[in-house]
């Protein structure tokens, strides 16, 4: 496997930004617990554990892409829809004045590499798998 480590790298340290940013605002509002009633320290933990309930099975689902053979540059194409798609919501979503636009295409995005990604899978599970 060489391309899905990629990805889940570059997730990783996107979840990793999105924790220190929780902390920071955490540590600014003195919230150790819940969110204190403010917006943004609530949109940050969202954004957070949003991140943390959709990359999992994406990279999952890339990763069991990749153990099958399926060709590089799809993969390639379904990592970059979610890491895009992560990094936009997470932009939108942050955002106090928020544009929904972010949100919808970043959640798009998200959608699209996860649907995509279990499709093929189990297309090409199904072909391999009756052979």
């Amino acid at each position: 496997m060489l391309i899905t480590p990629i990805y889940a790298s570059l997730l990783a340290l996107l979840f990793v930004f999105l924790s220190f940013r929780v902390i920071k605002l955490r540590r600014q509002q003195k919230v150790g617990i819940g969110d204190g009633e403010d917006a943004l320290l609530r949109r940050a933990m969202r954004v957070h554990s949003n991140c943390a309930e959709y990359v999992p099975i994406g990279l999952i689902l890339l990763g069991l892409l990749e153990f099958q053979g399926v060709a590089s540059l799809l993969l390639h194409i379904i990592g970059l829809m979610l890491l895009c798609g992560r990094v936009i919501h997470a932009f939108g979503v942050s955002q106090l004045n928020e544009n929904l636009k972010f949100r919808v295409s970043g959640m798009l995005l998200t959608f699209s590499s996860i649907t995509l990604s279990a499709v093929i899978l189990l297309g090409y599970t199904l072909k391999n798998g009756l052979s």
